[in-house]
C-alpha cells in the first residue's frame, strides 16, 4: 500500500475516532435523521466542513494552552464557536430592528478568539476554491476579512461610539447583505403561522404533516412544565402582556439538518402580543448539544459556570449578539438542557450562491469581518462578566498590536492549510460513507 493511501486510512480512523464521541449518542437514538446529515455533507466539501467542528477543534487542541496572539485574556473570551462564512444572516432585534450579524450559537463558549477567526478563514478558502479562484484571489480575500477586523476592533478598543460603527440595518447595509435585510422584511408572520398551522373552531392550532409530531398526554405535560420554567428565564423587559405566555398547542419535531440531526424538539404555540391570530408566536423548545470547542477547553471555571448546555448557549448568545431575540430562554426536560427561543419569519441566510465575481465577494468577506470584531467587543456589555470580566476588544487590540504584520499572514497560511486538508477530509468522509464504514448506519 502506498504512503498516500496509508496516510488516508490512518485520517479516516481519527475521523472515525472523532464522529463516535460527536455523535455516538444521538446516532445510536436515531441512525435515520444522520443518514440524511451525513448525505448532505456529502455533497460538497464545504457543507463537510460545516457539520464537522468537531473534527476542527480536534486538529486545534494543539494551541489550547498557547498560540500567536493568545494570552491569558484572548485565551478565553466569548467565542461563537461555529464562525463560517454560511453562519450570517438576519433576525429581529429585542428593539424591532431587522440586523444583519452573525447567527446560529449553537456550538458558542469560551477560548481563543483566533479559533473563531481561522474557522471562518478555512471556510472562505473552501467557497473560494468551489468558485474556481485562485490561491492568490483566496489569500487576498482572507487579508481583507483579517483588515476588516483589525480595523473594527481597534476601533472599538479606541472608544468609537455606537453611532460611528452602526449595526448593518436596512439603513446602513449594502449589496447582498442589504438584498438579505430586504428578503427578511418582505416576510410576515401570517406567511409563517400559514405554513405551520390551521384555525379551527375559532382558534389556531398546528397543522397536521410537515414533520409535526403528535404527543401523548405524559409528554405533553412534561413540556409544558419545561415550558413554565423556561419562562422564569426570560428577561424582566422581555414582554408585558401576561396572555402573551397563553399556550394554544404543542407538537413534537426531530431535527435532521446538518447540525440538529438526532435532536428532539418541540414547537409551542402562544398567544403573543394580542389576541389576533396573525400576532401569535411560535417558539421551539430544542435540546442543547456539547459544543465541539468544550472538549479541548479543560479550564475549570469556564466548564462550572453553565447548568447545562441550554444555559450555556443562552448565555453565550446574549454576550455576543447584541439586543437578541427576546423569547430567548433555557430550560430542562428528562435531564437534557433546552435551547428555547423563536421560530422567526425574519430569519434570513446569507445567500453565497449568486456572489461569484470576487470584487462582490471581497466586499461582503469585509463586512463579514467588522461583524465578527462586533460580536466579540459585544460579550462584556451584556452578560457574563464573572466569566469574562474585562474588555475583549482592548485585550485583542494590543494582542494584535505587538504583532501587526503577522496578524493577515496567520489566517491566510491556515485557510490554505485547513482549506486543503478538509477538501481532503471530505473525500475520505465520502469513501466512509458509501462504503458502510461508519458505525451504527
Amino acid at each position: 500500500m502506498s504512503e498516500p493511501q496509508t496516510g488516508a486510512a490512518r485520517r479516516g480512523e481519527q475521523i472515525l475516532e472523532v464522529f463516535d464521541t460527536a455523535f455516538g449518542e444521538l446516532l445510536a437514538a436515531d441512525p435515520a435523521a444522520f443518514r440524511v446529515k451525513f448525505r448532505r455533507m456529502a455533497g460538497s466539501a464545504f457543507a463537510f466542513y460545516r457539520g464537522t467542528a468537531c473534527l476542527f477543534y480536534r486538529d486545534l487542541e494543539r494551541e489550547r494552552n498557547g498560540g500567536p496572539y493568545l494570552d491569558e485574556r484572548t485565551g478565553r473570551v466569548w467565542i461563537h464557536g461555529d464562525l463560517h462564512a454560511e453562519n450570517f444572516g438576519t433576525y429581529m432585534d429585542a428593539n424591532g430592528r431587522l440586523v444583519f450579524n452573525v447567527n446560529d450559537f449553537d456550538e458558542a463558549y469560551v477560548g481563543p478568539f483566533t479559533w473563531d477567526l481561522k474557522r471562518f478563514a478555512a471556510s472562505v478558502a473552501l467557497i473560494g476554491y468551489a468558485k474556481a479562484l485562485s490561491d492568490d484571489q483566496i489569500t487576498e480575500l482572507v487579508r481583507i476579512y483579517a483588515a476588516a477586523y483589525r480595523e473594527r476592533i481597534h476601533a472599538l478598543a479606541t472608544g468609537a461610539k455606537t453611532d460611528e460603527l452602526p449595526p448593518f440595518t436596512l439603513d446602513t447595509a449594502e449589496g447582498p447583505l442589504l438584498a438579505a435585510l430586504r428578503d427578511a422584511r418582505s416576510q410576515t408572520r401570517f406567511s409563517l403561522l400559514d405554513s405551520m398551522t390551521e384555525i379551527r373552531d375559532f382558534e389556531r392550532r398546528f397543522a397536521a404533516g410537515g414533520g409535526a409530531i403528535d404527543l401523548d398526554a405524559a409528554t405533553r405535560y412534561k413540556v409544558l412544565a419545561a415550558f413554565d420554567e423556561y419562562l422564569e428565564t426570560l428577561p424582566e423587559s422581555s414582554l408585558t402582556r401576561p396572555d402573551s405566555y397563553r399556550v394554544k398547542d404543542v407538537v413534537g419535531r426531530r431535527g435532521i439538518g446538518i447540525g440538529s440531526a438526532g435532536l428532539p424538539s418541540y414547537n409551542i404555540l402562544l398567544e403573543g402580543n394580542s389576541d389576533a391570530l396573525e400576532n401569535d408566536v411560535v417558539i421551539y423548545l430544542k435540546q442543547a448539544q456539547t459544543p465541539a470547542v468544550s472538549r479541548h477547553i479543560t479550564d475549570p471555571a469556564v466548564r462550572g459556570y453553565f447548568h447545562h448546555e441550554g444555559h450555556r448557549t443562552v448565555i453565550s448568545q446574549r454576550a455576543l449578539q447584541a439586543h437578541a431575540d427576546p423569547w430567548l430562554g433555557w430550560t430542562e426536560l428528562d435531564g437534557a438542557g433546552q435551547l428555547v427561543a423563536e421560530v422567526s419569519p425574519y430569519a434570513v441566510d446569507l445567500d453565497w450562491s449568486g456572489i461569484d465575481e470576487p470584487e462582490e465577494i471581497a466586499a461582503v468577506v469585509a463586512d463579514l469581518g467588522r461583524a465578527t470584531a462586533t460580536m466579540h467587543s459585544a460579550a462584556d456589555d451584556e452578560s457574563g462578566h464573572s466569566l469574562v470580566p474585562f474588555s475583549t476588544e482592548r485585550a485583542i487590540d494590543a494582542a494584535i498590536a505587538a504583532d501587526e504584520e503577522g496578524f493577515a499572514g496567520l489566517l491566510v497560511d491556515f485557510a490554505h492549510a485547513y482549506g486543503s486538508r478538509a477538501r481532503a477530509d471530505h473525500q475520505i468522509f465520502v469513501d466512509l460513507f458509501r462504503n458502510g464504514r461508519i458505525p451504527g448506519l
